[in-house]
């Protein structure tokens, strides 16, 4: 009989049992678990699970969910079944610098992320060139104190008419609303150099190289309403030397945070990150 994956993640406090109560019931509906990932963060006592099982053809998330619902309400879980067969659509949002987007375009259309883009979301124009050719609808929203309040209005309707279930944040520069940031939890990622010392402001990869710096590297998180300071998801940093100009640190900085970028959002899409308080729980690819 055809089969198809299911996944399931869930996370709840840690008590005895709930794995065994959990693969009993996949068991029972005749699901055949193919990859599972766990861990207990005994700091808060909170547990999380993953569980990829093939499901027999013609079982679908909803008759999952209400199988295990004794077992949800008895265990106090947050738990959540997908089908990922039906691709994710996604918005991202760009400003000028668009080495991040095109990176997650060509990922997308090489079929290492399975994903679609619902729509491109800039503050400028530099970007429509990009979402022609990509056959992407692409919204100009120019972003004034004036504007600010429409333009954010404007992406919630998007996100509901589109049906997104993310929003990338890839060199978007422009401060998201407290509200914002709130209707958008665990919803939204943004990517950010990330250098210690950290540089704020104009031209942080020449801030960098003038205090002489001997890594940079970027960091991709969950958008909140205390500015590049969410959960954060994937981080990467490359060693550079006195021997190196400003403009090699930004070609550097460019690869570092398009890779990032699309770690985070590929460990998003396939349910790999669970949120547990201002951390995050990362299950390996």
């Amino acid at each position: 009989m055809p089969e198809h994956t299911l996944i399931l993640t869930l996370s709840c406090d840690g008590v005895p049992g709930i794995i065994a109560a959990v693969t009993g019931e996949i068991a029972a509906l005749g699901g055949n678990i193919a990859e599972t990932a766990q861990f207990w963060d005994r700091g808060n006592n909170r547990f999380f699970l993953r569980v990829a099982f093939l499901a027999p053809e013609g079982l679908e998330p909803g008759a999952v969910e209400r199988r295990l619902a004794p077992v949800v309400e008895r265990f106090g879980m947050d738990a959540d079944v997908v089908d990922p067969r039906r691709r994710p659509r996604i918005i991202v949002m760009v400003s000028r610098f668009d080495h991040a987007l095109l990176h997650l375009l060509y990922q997308i259309r090489v079929g290492w992320l399975d994903a679609d883009v619902a729509a491109i979301v800039s503050n400028h124009p530099d970007a429509r060139s990009a979402a022609e050719h990509a056959g992407i609808p692409f919204h100009y929203w120019p972003v004034t104190p004036a504007t600010k309040a429409d333009v954010e209005a404007r992406l919630l309707a998007l996100v509901a008419d589109s049906g997104a279930e993310l929003v990338v944040l890839a060199r978007y520069m422009q401060v998201l609303s407290a509200d914002l940031a709130a209707r958008l939890a665990g919803r939204a990622i943004n990517i950010h150099h990330s250098f210690l010392p950290s540089f704020k402001g104009a031209k942080p990869y020449h801030q960098a190289h003038a205090r002489g710096v001997k890594l940079i590297g970027a960091t991709a998180h969950y958008v909140t309403s205390d500015l590049d300071e969410g959960p954060i998801i994937e981080q990467e940093t490359e060693r550079v030397s006195h021997a190196m100009g400003p403009e090699d640190f930004v070609a550097i900085g460019r690869d570092i945070e398009s890779r990032v970028l699309g770690r985070a959002v590929k460990l998003h899409l396939e349910r790999r990150v669970l949120l547990d308080g201002n951390k995050t729980v990362v299950f390996a690819m």
